[in-house]
């Protein structure tokens, strides 16, 4: 069935609720035309409620992404399309190469609240988590067969449990897909980062046209983008000891180097390696699926769906992408052949024909990289159908698991079974002088983890009306009651390499193998209160409980209660009041401790890794900006004494005592769509989110910042998350558990508004503008009762950050776009903002507003094939470059570090 022609081009970008409604409504009041009213109403389910209803308008303020803008955009992987939403922040992504439990994912962090305090839905079901920190890979999810995206602000517990702090992300997926679409698309940059997509999409009727049947398969390939393409990802770059190494006498303290040439020469010699680190991380995904529902009994319709996906990412991981090189002593025998006579003559043998030697060299076997290989499956079975004229039924069950490996190459053994250096042990055999000798034999891919995650859900709804028992004067009551279990189970087998640290990576890994469980009891009902009256066409209550009971933790009852005014057919107003909680997720209360060198958190270190910049900034004490009195009161060392940052550790890990979260949130919006203005309608929603005992992790840089410059008490608590030797006075071990030490705060409103209209001066077609902005009113955020709330409303850095994977919470951010729909073509410019933002230590550097102009244009070139063009940031932003507070390659990683982008997508639907 044709939508109406002022939407049949479906060409609307960021939708307001009420036009989302009125998309819905439409070719269902014309089908109840032709049908004259002889079609029982098609009810549904929306976003933000359980309860099923005859339209999409509801009390949540709901932002969708339609089918047609997702085209436009020429989506290949999920993050293509959240990346423009003004809501989301950046999360885990192709261009940020986090390390830990979210490498080579693409998460999704609504508000900058978190990526584990955004629940993601597929249809409006719970997506199967990937990471032990709950949080979903969404590339596994097919883009070529999404709908709509809706996303909900706010707290959502009472709905759908746990998680949803922040928000809900819907992926609502075409499960009517009828016939066949084959599609490819291609998209590249200046250097790098192409995307190449091919995917198939079938579906047709079944069961003699009692059932239907969705399929989808296709495969992805992205390049990598290395930051050699990229002038500013090479400032401020680090050079690391080169292969003819540095080799130093340790009895004389003589030393002598080799330069690239082979030539002997006395200073060290170091190699800049920048240039061949990822700046995007490549990829390849095979995903294949079906959904199905199909009349199994009068009142009975079987469903469900299964998904499998596998993806290959790689990029930094823990390991980050140093290169490995030796740092040690070894014996070099006054025989050894290869000894240059230059440094022969510098070493001091012993009596048996021996020096002591120290040696740094580079292994000369490139930048180390990660690869993850993530299989992802997930099934869903179910059955839904009609009681009686007022009572329906919806039970499934959902099963999800995730597989991992991961493998460390470029990197080997440190030492032998024996806990002997293999360095030292070949030392005398082979020509380590040579900047050309081959290691690559002494190299081994070695296995990180192995990882396992499940996801088991169990769920029945009863929903209906009060018809046969009461009715109000405004109709009846609707109302829905469930319940839900839940099981998660989470297996991590590190290698042995990393067990025992016996690799040259200066990182451990942990085995862990937990689960938690949960029992939930929900309700909700839609209760109108008035209709047809002065000032009120319409006035319903919304409210929805929920009781929670899990096995990991003490859960706390959620509720939601929610207003809907229609005043008239021009104004809504829409409010809601809601509480929601989070419950540990398995690596926050099951994950034992963690430890890296804290070198990977050092600038000043040749294993510092940029994607963790901000989390150390040196010792205050040593540096000179300490209180004086507080270091010589925990013995630091004098200032300007040189520290060693490879002879610290950085540890981190769960927390067996840490308690659930608490947040609530309130919402209060308005939707005006003026009968007098035909295609314009708009919407305002304020919102607000507060979270009290939100986990934390108190990093170094900001214990160290509080303890010896902001309040120089030795009594202050977050003097004892950094530790020191009692011998030497340099830091030891910077403690970064998990506990629930944080409160924050977020307020904001969301703008929406959309108009359509036809052409003027007789150029044909129809004009669309469209808008969506987001402006945050109030951001706070505590780390810990002991130190001052940080106001991070527009700032940028890891102070204000949630989880380090999005660093950037800007106070204004919007998504424009202008549409021109002729009868088979479409162009559009669209125009995304960030707004200004400061460091949010000090404020002390600002990155000024950033603008990125897109051009999208579609051609339905016959009845079977369209075609889509594209091109993102037309003009070739380059990213900010702060002096402070970089921490990707000398940029925010928040931003778009690829540079222009342009790319095409052919579809293909044939007639059969």
């Amino acid at each position: 069935m044709q939508t109406p022609a002022l939407l049949s081009k479906r060409s609307s970008i960021l939708l307001s609720p009420l036009a989302v409604a009125i998309a819905s409504l439409l070719p269902y009041t014309n089908s109840v035309a032709a049908e004259q009213n002889t079609a029982k109403p098609e009810v549904i389910t929306v976003t933000g409620s359980r309860i099923q209803r005859t339209e999409l308008v509801s009390s949540s303020p709901v932002v969708s992404v339609d089918e047609t803008q997702i085209h436009l955009d020429r989506a290949v992987n999920i993050e293509d399309i959240t990346a423009k939403l003004p809501q989301a922040a950046t999360g885990a992504n192709s261009t940020g190469a986090t390390v830990g439990d979210s490498f080579g994912s693409s998460t999704i962090d609504l508000r900058g609240l978190g990526q584990n305090r955004t629940l993601v839905l597929i249809d409006g079901t719970r997506a199967v988590p990937f990471s032990f920190r709950n949080s979903v890979d969404v590339n596994t999810i097919p883009a070529g067969l999404i709908k709509r995206v809706d996303v909900l602000t706010g707290g959502a517990a009472a709905v759908y449990g746990a998680d949803a702090v922040a928000g809900v992300v819907n992926f609502v997926l075409d499960d009517d897909f009828t016939g066949a679409e084959f599609s490819s698309s291609y998209e590249t940059a200046d250097g790098g980062n192409e995307k190449l997509n091919f995917e198939a999409i079938f579906g047709g009727d079944i069961a003699d046209g009692h059932g239907h049947i969705t399929g989808y398969v296709g495969y992805s390939e992205r390049k990598e983008l290395l930051a050699g393409k990229r002038g500013y990802a090479l400032a401020n770059s680090t050079a690391l000891i080169n292969s003819g190494g540095f080799y130093t006498d340790v009895a004389s303290g003589n030393s002598l180097a080799i330069n690239d040439a082979g030539q002997v020469v006395a200073d060290r010699q170091t190699t800049d390696f920048t240039k061949d680190r990822y700046l995007t991380q490549p990829m390849d995904r095979f995903a294949a699926g079906l959904l199905f529902d199909v009349d199994v009994a009068n009142n009975a319709i079987a469903y469900g769906r299964a998904m499998y996906s596998k993806v290959t990412v790689k990029g930094a991981g823990a390991s980050g992408q140093t290169p490995i090189f030796v740092d040690q002593q070894v014996t070099l025998s006054q025989d050894n052949p290869y000894l240059p006579d230059e440094l022969r003559q510098q070493l001091s043998f012993d009596s048996d024909g021996n020096a002591l030697v120290n040696v740094e060299r580079n292994l000369g076997l490139g930048v180390q990289h990660t690869e993850a290989v993530r299989d992802s499956i997930q099934f869903q079975l179910g059955v839904k159908g009609d009681i009686n004229d007022y009572l329906r039924y919806d039970i499934y069950g959902q099963y999800g698991e995730t597989d991992e490996v991961a493998t460390i190459y470029n990197n080997a053994y440190k030492i032998d079974s024996n806990g002997n250096s293999r360095f030292a042990a070949l030392a005398n055999e082979r020509n380590i002088f040579n900047v050309n000798l081959d290691f690559t034999d002494f190299s081994d891919p070695l296995l990180y983890t192995t990882r396992n995650r499940t996801q088991s859900v169990f769920s029945t709804t009863l929903s209906g009306d009060s018809s046969p028992l009461f009715e109000l004067p405004a109709g009846y009551v609707d109302f829905a009651i469930g319940y839900e279990y839940r099981k998660e189970t989470g297996k991590q087998t590190p290698g042995d390499a990393f067990r025992n640290g016996t690799s040259f990576a200066s990182i451990s890994a942990f085995d862990m193998d937990a689960s938690f469980d949960s029992s939930e009891f929900y309700a909700e009902l839609l209760v109108p209160i008035l209709i047809d009256m002065p000032f009120a066409k319409e006035l319903s209550f919304e409210g929805a409980y929920r009781i929670s009971d899990y096995s990991n933790t003490e859960a706390e009852d959620t509720y939601k209660l929610g207003i809907n005014w229609a005043i008239n057919d021009d104004i809504r107003i829409r409010a809601n009041k809601l509480t929601a909680f989070r419950a540990p997720n398995l690596g926050e209360f099951a994950s034992p401790i963690t430890v890296l060198s804290l070198a990977l958190f050092d600038q000043s270190s040749d294993q510092f890794v940029p994607r963790l910049a901000g989390r150390f900034n040196g010792d205050p004490c040593l540096l000179g900006t300490g209180d004086a009195a507080q270091c010589a009161a925990f013995g630091a060392p004098p200032v300007g004494t040189e520290f060693d940052s490879r002879s610290a550790a950085y540890t981190f890990g769960g927390n067996p005592d840490i308690k659930p979260e608490q947040a609530e949130s309130d919402t209060l919006g308005v939707v005006y769509t003026p009968s007098y203005i035909d295609g314009f309608d708009i919407s305002l929603d304020y919102y607000s989110i507060r979270v009290t005992d939100a986990v934390s992790q108190i990093q170094p840089a900001a214990a160290l910042q509080s303890c010896y410059i902001d309040d120089p008490n030795p009594n202050n608590p977050l003097c004892s998350a950094v530790l020191r030797d009692p011998n030497t006075g340099f830091i030891s071990t910077a403690i970064v558990n998990d506990f629930n030490l944080a409160a924050i705060e977020q307020a904001g409103i969301d703008l929406a508004a959309n108009y359509v209209f036809d052409a003027p001066m007789d150029l044909g077609g129809r004009f669309r503008l469209s808008y969506q902005g987001n402006f945050v009113t109030k951001q706070t955020r505590q780390n810990n009762s002991t130190v001052a709330e940080v106001d991070c409303k527009g700032t940028y850095g890891s102070a204000c950050s949630g989880d380090f994977a999005s660093i950037l919470q800007a106070d204004y951010k919007h998504r424009a776009t202008f549409d021109w729909q002729l009868d088979t073509m479409n162009f559009q410019l669209g125009w995304r903002r960030i707004g200004e933002v400061d460091y949010a230590v000090d404020r002390a550097e600002t990155i000024s507003a950033q603008d990125y102009i897109d051009f999208a244009a579609s051609w339905q070139a016959t009845d079977t094939i369209a075609v889509n063009f594209g091109i993102d940031n037309l003009f070739d932003k380059v990213p900010p470059t702060p002096e402070i507070g970089a921490n990707h390659f000398n940029t925010v990683s928040d931003y778009s570090v690829i540079g222009r982008t342009v790319g095409i997508a052919v579809r293909y639907s044939p007639s059969f």
